[in-house]
């Protein structure tokens, strides 16, 4: 086959680049299922994974690119064939195994999910492990008895990839969202994704984690993390959730018992990357039907080629992303 592009990083002693490169199928690691990869996205990870420091890449030189959905051109493994579109997202994709950055994939078939009606391989990346993050914080408020009736929910970080997924969601299924930023500039856009109403990052943290506070929200999406997380928890209405993803306001939560104790709030860690893939199909055939979403190409903030890629990376690092970045290959 001839020579295909990808985005390539590397670190060589104090040196270190990121630029498209000629690669060949024998360049690829190994996996059963070849891909022409058609679109992929930006993340947080993938950001990290384009600086020196990043501490997202073990070895070099390396394509990152955890969100990949494309066409199979060969397959080892009889569950897919020549053709079939397909997604690929998490597991060791742009991590320690070559990602989407490249316009042709080799994955183990097991880290593959195939297209699920109602979406297009376009909108499947849209959709990305941000959206997939935010639909499973939803499926997992919804297994521990959150419905539209209990009360608010709060969407923090709502202007990100995660949180721009949450809002729209829990609107569509008929939840009244209240969206947390700190950009004042954003709250059209996020009442256009359906928040009923818009709160600052210091209505939700002032500052102050307290061991209880005012009890005003049934539930939250927080892919904020750190002290504001503690604050938050300490504002759960009793028997209340809080789904929990990232960590962009730090990792440690200096948050006490109470909250658990005496208001019997559950703290649901999520995680996109290695859930299982029962649950990953059913979160995705969901996106695909009752989460779809009317608004999709809303929350894509911009698309890119591969060549476009290296001066748009830094931007989720700099914290002026809103909304997803689609990268057409």
């Amino acid at each position: 086959m001839q020579a295909f592009e990808a985005l390539v990083v590397n670190k060589q002693e104090e040196q270190f680049s990121v630029e498209i490169q000629k690669l060949t199928i024998a360049d690829l690691p190994e996996g059963e299922v070849l891909i022409r990869v058609q679109y992929s996205g930006v993340n947080y990870k993938d950001s990290l994974a384009a600086i020196p420091n990043g501490n997202i890449v073990k070895n070099y030189p390396f394509v990152p690119g955890i969100d990949i959905a494309g066409v199979v051109v060969s397959s080892e493994d009889s569950r897919f064939k020549e053709g079939d579109e397909v997604i690929a997202t998490s597991y060791e994709i742009g991590v320690t195994h070559f990602g989407g950055y490249s316009q042709y994939a080799r994955i183990p078939a097991k880290w593959i999910v195939p297209l699920p009606k109602g979406l297009t391989l376009k909108e499947a990346m849209t959709i990305g492990t941000a959206g997939f993050t935010a639909a499973l914080s939803v499926l997992r408020l919804e297994d521990n008895g959150v419905t539209p009736e209990k009360g608010k929910v709060l969407v923090a970080g709502a202007t990100g990839g995660v949180g721009s997924f949450a809002v729209s969601i829990l609107s569509k299924l008929g939840y009244e969202v209240e969206a947390s930023t700190g950009k004042e500039s954003e709250a059209e856009y996020l009442r256009n994704l359906g928040a009923a109403s818009i709160v600052s990052r210091e209505e939700v943290y002032d500052g102050k984690v307290r061991a209880l506070g005012k009890q005003k929200w049934a539930a939250a999406v927080d892919p904020v993390g750190g002290e504001p997380l503690a604050s938050l928890l300490s504002q759960i209405q009793y028997g209340g959730s809080v789904a929990v993803s990232g960590l962009t306001a730090g990792t440690s939560v200096p948050t006490s018992v109470f909250p658990f104790i005496l208001r019997g709030v559950n703290l649901l860690g999520i995680d996109s990357v290695y859930c299982d893939m029962e649950t990953r199909l059913k979160v995705w055939n969901r996106l695909g039907s009752d989460f779809k979403l009317d608004n999709l190409e809303d929350i894509i903030q911009q698309e890119v080629t591969l060549n476009e890629l290296p001066g748009v990376l830094p931007t989720l690092l700099k914290g002026q992303a809103r909304g997803r970045i689609l990268v057409n290959l």
